[in-house]
């Protein structure tokens, strides 16, 4: 799956709020089949992202949030909805790794029946509950994981299987965002996202929570708005500033290595190639092209 610093939920129902998260800001669009849609409108919603998939030529990542394995939905939900052009599926209400195994049965066999190479649809876990926070190794190493996403948005699902007191200061959900960052870099994984900050008028709470996530590690956010995709773009990506400063820090180790040095002071810092591998890593996640070391 492509690397995306923001992600937008769109109810699967609305076929016009679909179109208008693909002209937004945000690197790639949730198509919602679960929550957001109404159980009389669930057949409209996979026809509406059937066709958007299928219609959208651009560069976007597109994912599809199906109903839960508990629902009568997911089975008609993956059939109809795994066509090409479609990257992953986002992942409800899992328990353990044995209800990826079960999702991706069900996948192969609509990628079988629409012409979709097989192995290709990506899945990204959502860990919102209890079990499948406590079983984050096991689920991440998982068939088809392309990435994860941590749930701790305010008095959501996580909020009712864990039992905390959501807070904007996040001390409650440190603990379950932190072990869903390091179970997720342990399997090689880096679409790391978090899901996601609901007050769409208070846009300096999302900057904060933005870039608190970001300061621990996640790659990307789920978001609910299109307002929050510039700043979620800001927060999880890389300004001209600091890529500036990680190409002047490897270009500084380089010589320094050019010239026998295993260290170097770079604008007073004491740097060696673990402080010049992560820039390159930060450069790389955000585009920007560097001489192999």
């Amino acid at each position: 799956m492509r690397a995306v610093r923001s992600l937008l939920f769109v109810p699967g129902h609305k076929a016009d709020w679909i179109l208008k998260a693909l002209r937004s800001e945000a690197d790639g669009i949730i198509i919602d089949l679960e929550d957001s849609v109404p159980d009389q409108e669930k057949g409209h919603a996979r026809a509406n992202a059937r066709a958007a998939i299928l219609d959208y030529p651009g560069d976007k990542a597109v994912l599809v949030r199906p109903n839960g394995l508990a629902t009568e939905h997911f089975g008609r939900d993956l059939a109809v909805v795994t066509v090409p052009g479609l990257d992953a599926y986002l992942l409800p209400m899992l328990t353990g790794r044995d209800d990826v195994v079960a999702f991706d049965a069900v996948i192969t066999a609509g990628e079988l029946a629409n012409g979709v190479p097989r192995g290709t649809v990506g899945v990204v876990p959502s860990f919102e509950t209890a079990a499948a926070i406590n079983r984050v190794d096991e689920i991440v190493t998982a068939p088809r994981v392309a990435g994860v996403m941590a749930a701790a948005a305010k008095d959501a699902d996580v909020s009712r299987s864990i039992g905390f007191r959501w807070s904007a200061e996040g001390l409650e959900t440190l603990y379950l965002r932190s072990k869903i960052v390091v179970a997720a870099r342990a399997a090689g994984l880096t679409n790391i996202v978090v899901g996601l900050w609901q007050d769409v008028r208070d846009l300096d709470g999302m900057r904060t929570f933005a870039r608190d996530n970001a300061g621990l590690g996640y790659t990307g956010q789920v978001l609910i708005h299109p307002s929050h995709a510039p700043i979620a773009n800001e927060e999880y990506g890389l300004s001209e500033a600091q890529a500036d400063y990680y190409q002047r820090l490897v270009a500084a180790f380089e010589e320094g290595r050019r010239n026998g040095h295993g260290a170097v002071s770079f604008e007073g810092e004491h740097i060696d190639l673990a402080h010049a591998n992560y820039a390159r890593e930060r450069l790389a996640t955000a585009g920007y092209e560097m001489e192999a070391r």
